[in-house]
């Protein structure tokens, strides 16, 4: 279940670089981050949930890529969107 429009416009909203900006390394670590709480929350229900259990790994793998991407090119934006999403690293 993809996250709902209001939580996913309010997440870009916050961490956009600028108006129009919806594709930004910041904005996508967000999204992942937002998803994955979910999906956290979703396995203390339903344990046995392999599938989805899966596309929770890629997710955190394809966040883990996006911080090294940025953390390689900007360390600044990086620090500042691990501690605004509270992301031990």
């Amino acid at each position: 279940m993809p996250l709902a429009k209001e939580s996913k416009l309010s997440v870009i909203t916050k961490f956009r670089t600028h108006g129009k900006d919806t594709g930004s390394p910041e904005v996508q670590i967000a999204l992942l981050s937002e998803r994955i709480q979910q999906l956290t929350e979703h396995f203390k229900a339903h344990k046995s949930d392999h599938g989805s259990r899966r596309g929770l790994l890629m997710m955190v793998s394809k966040r883990r890529r996006l911080l090294t991407y940025l953390k390689e090119h900007d360390t600044e934006r990086y620090k500042t969107v691990i501690q605004n999403l509270g992301i031990r690293r």
